[in-house]
């Protein structure tokens, strides 16, 4: 294919007939499934399926971001026409990477929404397809881990994020995004001393043995000496990333639920995604994009962006 197929091709989504290669479509029309992958829950094939947790139960301030997955495949229709920028592959020619779609629940039943998240996730391992999650308020990682966690056992957790989510909390029932790396620690889904945080910029008085990179340790030492630091840290230990995107400053992503100052550019991001290539990725997420809160779509993008680069990550540990 090529650009001048925008003139015929139409709706990837749903047309698509080869679940690999670059789309190219007009950006503003056609169904919205991530980056134009084919929209289907026929696992047969595939190497990678992105899915969708439009949950926003537990957020501390703004709620929102059960739009975040709409929000990141609509802004993601502008990347799909090229390999990722600075990549020496393309991912999406050389892995078949699908839209697996959303988890399904009842928003009135909340508490049976983390074992639908979990099942959810589980099924796709079960057929050997890896995940990368659109979301969605953080609380969706903890599910997610459970699942990843049955499969590979004790993960090193990549985390980017303004809190460490380490507030002690020993009710398992309760559903808070502040309080899961903390369970998941508890619980054995997680390996602390193999796991880090990167961005940090909230007080909490206890790290549970994660290790942390604060924001101004990245403004001060660099993103690619960061990033060398986290693979120090995670080693070749089966990984997995989760991106809260108010890890950025609120200059860059002001559609998010708890926004704070001091944070990570965009910049800084890319390089730190770009620089920890190598890494025994085995999943990731990126979450709290909250749309009402930022008319530009600049939170979107940059979510689109980063679950992208989760995408090259995972793809690029296989090649």
């Amino acid at each position: 294919m090529a650009l001048e197929d925008a003139k015929t091709k139409i709706d990837d989504a749903f047309t698509r007939g080869d679940l690999k290669g670059l789309s190219y479509e007009n950006a503003f029309a056609g169904a919205t499934s991530f980056l134009r992958r084919k929209y289907t829950k026929d696992l047969a094939g595939v190497d990678l399926a992105i899915t969708g947790v439009p949950f926003d139960q537990a957020v501390t301030n703004r709620t929102g971001t059960r739009f975040g997955p709409r929000a990141i495949r609509e802004a993601s229709t502008l990347q799909p026409y090229d390999p990722p920028y600075g990549w020496d592959f393309d991912p999406l020619s050389e892995f078949a990477v699908v839209d697996y779609g959303d988890v399904a629940f009842d928003y009135a039943k909340v508490w049976e929404t983390p074992g639908l998240i979990e099942a959810h996730i589980r099924k796709i391992l079960a057929a050997d397809v890896g995940t990368v999650t659109l979301g969605g308020d953080h609380f969706i990682t903890f599910p997610i881990i459970k699942a990843y966690a049955e499969k590979y056992g004790p993960l090193a957790l990549i985390q980017f994020d303004a809190h460490s989510d380490t507030w002690q909390d020993d009710d398992f029932d309760r559903i808070d995004h502040g309080t899961f790396v903390y369970k998941a620690i508890r619980q054995g889904l997680i390996d602390p001393a193999k796991s880090v945080q990167v961005g940090i910029r909230t007080t909490n008085p206890d790290t549970w043995g994660m290790n942390i990179i604060d924001a101004r340790t990245v403004h001060e030492q660099g993103p690619q000496a960061t990033a060398q630091r986290i693979r120090d840290i995670v080693g070749d230990h089966p990984a997995y990333l989760t991106f809260d995107i108010d890890a950025l400053d609120p200059a860059f992503a002001p559609g998010t639920g708890t926004p704070v100052w001091g944070g990570l550019s965009s910049g800084q991001a890319a390089i730190l995604l770009r620089d920890i290539a190598g890494v025994n990725l085995m999943g990731g997420d990126v979450v709290e994009v909250s749309p009402p809160f930022d008319t530009t779509g600049a939170t979107a993008v940059a979510g689109a962006h980063v679950a992208m680069e989760i995408i090259a990550l995972w793809c690029w540990a296989r090649r």
